[in-house]
């Protein structure tokens, strides 16, 4: 009988820390789910490759794969790109089986991840405090509006006065405008919480963003709050989705869709072809502990 594998796809970061941050994750899960062989690949910017990991999982026996998607939310990453590497493969090697999980989604471990990781910066009296969560940003508006509910669930659930969203980059409002703006609001602290995995430049820009604000408004206190990083409950949430697995095929909610439903703005979007979009920069940048710049401007 075949073995199964299981692979941990990650973005991949011109960051080296981001990239150690990463490693460091999947050395966890991969501790977890021994003795079932384990790769961790990215789509960019770092190696090994989507494509390198699952051929390493291959030569070293496997036939079935069951690939993660190491991602917050369903944007074209995890729509369009993962699945192309996957079926690119397969259609490579067709006696190889690969399995795509769904993203981590709105979870309930992540939500607790978050909690814990902004009440160390703020442990209580939240009530004249004012939330900044800060995604990634995409031109996916189904994952982008994920960013406002997660923004509610903590405001509500952990009792702060207001919540604001906000984005590093494609979509609006971008950091430093919903800064300037929740500061008209009124509220004395500002709390920022980069809703992301792992460091990297995206994260690094809303840090810098804040303490720019800082500067612009000394008589507010702006508070740095902890990414989720390889909280427990992060490696939890990737076990669940491996664990999905044994209980049927896990599929993503595809409800408000862009490539399958018609969403106002975007209808152009139906139906559009299943691609990749990381030829340029696959396995570019960090790599044997080096960064090396790529110019292609990525936000």
């Amino acid at each position: 009988m075949s073995e199964t594998a299981v692979l941990l796809c990650g973005h991949g970061s011109r960051d080296p820390e981001a990239i150690d941050e990463f490693e460091a994750a999947a050395a966890t899960v991969r501790s977890r789910i021994a003795p079932v062989d384990f790769a961790a690949g990215y789509l960019e910017f770092a190696r090994p490759t989507i494509g390198e990991a699952l051929a390493a999982l291959q030569a070293r026996g496997a036939g079935r794969i069951l690939a993660i998607p190491a991602m917050l939310f369903a944007a074209s990453h995890v729509k369009n790109d993962l699945p192309w590497e996957m079926n690119s493969f397969m259609a490579a090697h067709p006696e190889i089986e690969i399995r795509l999980g769904r993203d981590l989604a709105i979870d309930a471990k992540l939500l607790e991840a978050a909690a814990e990781r902004i009440a160390t910066v703020v442990p209580e009296d939240r009530g004249d405090t004012l939330l900044v969560v800060v995604g990634r940003g995409t031109n996916d508006p189904d994952a982008n509006s994920n960013i406002a509910k997660i923004a509610r669930m903590l405001w509500e659930g952990m009792g702060f006065g207001w919540a604001e969203a906000a984005f590093s980059g494609v979509a609006h409002p971008r950091g430093d405008a919903a800064l300037d703006r929740a500061v008209r609001l009124g509220f004395r602290r500002i709390v920022v919480f980069p809703y992301f995995l792992f460091t990297g430049v995206l994260v690094k820009r809303i840090y810098a963003e804040t303490d720019r604000a800082a500067a612009r408004f000394p008589e507010i206190a702006f508070v740095k709050a902890p990414y989720l990083s390889d909280h427990p409950q992060v490696i939890g949430a990737f076990l669940d989705r491996i664990d999905e697995f044994a209980a049927g095929e896990p599929r993503m909610n595809c409800q408000l869709c862009k490539y399958r439903t018609r969403i106002v703005g975007y209808e152009s979007a139906v139906g559009a072809v299943q691609q990749g979009h990381h030829h340029h920069v696959r396995g570019a940048g960090v790599e044997s502990g080096h960064l090396h710049h790529h110019p292609h401007r990525h936000d």
